[in-house]
């Protein structure tokens, strides 16, 4: 079975059958071009000329013959095999225009000199030699660059089974918070806000559990979906939650990271607002920086580190949270070395998360189906 693969991954990875004969016309050029002076002129003109014949004659059946061979054998192999092959083919040529002249006669004369038939065979032999080492320059190229392929398409895959894995370990961590929040809201008598949470809730992981979704969306897109978030935070905090936004102008189109925003809110809310006896604000700053899209969420602190306000202990500083790690993976992922991510403590005392990204328009919606 592994044989088979084998065989199989080497007949892929051979060039088409046409390619080394049309990179070995350059060198049929060249043994055209030294036989034209020295037409007329003797023996060197009959030696460049059957130079010149047996690369043509010999060419197709030679590309045959070392292609079968790079397709069952090494390449220590095929060179052992294709020296004398083609050592044979030019001797093979020189007896070609021997014979007419031997049959015309009848039969050979009576002192002939059997070593005249492998005296000046070098040239030819070179030709041969020459054609082999420019097929094999070929599908070594041709192999380099599947390979190549091959890898490019591995680390895509890798990507992307990454990247879904972060997503798939983000919804779980939301979904589990806000049931926990319905749950006290059920426990202190408020169906009905309960209720609504529910349904804003509902509509929220209708959006984000959407399959077609690429890996990037437009920034518009991505402030609806935490504008939906915010909702069912507010539907559970009421006056406690107060938000302030500021977009600049000209960048709702650009390309992020879906679900990018939610966890770095819902870090605020969860390891500030939600612990504040007073109300607390967060601060949502987005523009464009040059050639970079630079965003700042900012959260006043919490008061109560404890517990959470919904009464769940959670002493994990906010760094240290799913969102967070989550989003600096993503991002990792996404823009090696064309990102930067800072989240803590800022002199004011608020905690501040700060993001840079290139800054891309949004895919068009063919690009989009390529890209996933």
């Amino acid at each position: 079975m592994n044989a088979s693969a084998d065989d199989l991954d080497r007949r892929n990875d051979e060039p088409p059958f046409w390619l080394p004969l049309l990179a070995a016309l350059p060198l049929a050029a060249c043994l055209l071009l030294s036989a034209v002076p020295i037409l007329g002129q003797g023996a060197a003109s009959a030696s460049r000329t059957m130079y010149l014949w047996a690369f043509v004659l010999w060419l197709l059946p030679l590309t045959a013959l070392q292609r079968a061979l790079r397709q069952r054998w090494s390449l220590a192999t095929t060179a052992a095999v294709l020296l004398p092959a083609t050592f044979l083919m030019a001797w093979a040529s020189r007896w070609l225009l021997l014979l007419p002249p031997l049959l015309a006669r009848g039969s050979l004369p009576p002192h002939f000199d059997w070593a005249m038939s492998l005296r000046g065979l070098e040239g030819t032999w070179l030709s041969l030699v020459a054609a082999c080492a420019i097929h094999a320059v070929v599908a070594y190229a041709v192999q380099l660059r599947r390979e190549r392929e091959r890898v490019a398409q591995a680390q895509a895959w890798a990507r992307d089974a990454e990247l879904t894995a972060l997503r798939y370990q983000l919804q779980p961590h939301f979904l589990f918070n806000t049931l926990n929040a319905v749950s006290a809201l059920i426990g202190e008598g408020q169906g009905g806000q309960a209720q609504r949470m529910l349904a804003r809730l509902s509509e929220f992981l209708r959006a984000t559990l959407d399959g077609g979704r690429g890996h990037e969306v437009s920034l518009a897109e991505e402030l609806a979906l935490t504008e939906a978030y915010l909702e069912i935070e507010q539907a559970r905090l009421g006056e406690r939650l107060r938000l302030r936004w500021q977009i600049g102008a000209g960048v709702l189109s650009a390309r992020v990271p879906y679900l990018l925003l939610q966890p770095l809110v819902e870090n605020a809310v969860r390891h500030g607002i939600a612990r504040r006896s007073a109300p607390g604000r967060i601060d949502l700053d987005i523009a464009a920086d040059g050639d970079a899209l630079r965003i700042e969420i900012v959260n006043d602190p919490a008061t109560t580190p404890a517990t959470t306000a919904d009464g769940d202990a959670d002493p994990a500083p906010a760094g240290g949270t799913i969102g967070l790690r989550n989003v600096r993976e993503r991002l990792q992922a996404l823009y090696p070395q064309r990102h930067a991510f800072e989240a803590g403590i800022d002199g004011d005392g608020r905690y501040r998360v700060r993001l840079r990204l290139p800054l891309q328009p949004v895919l068009a919606a063919a690009d989009t189906q390529e890209a996933r």
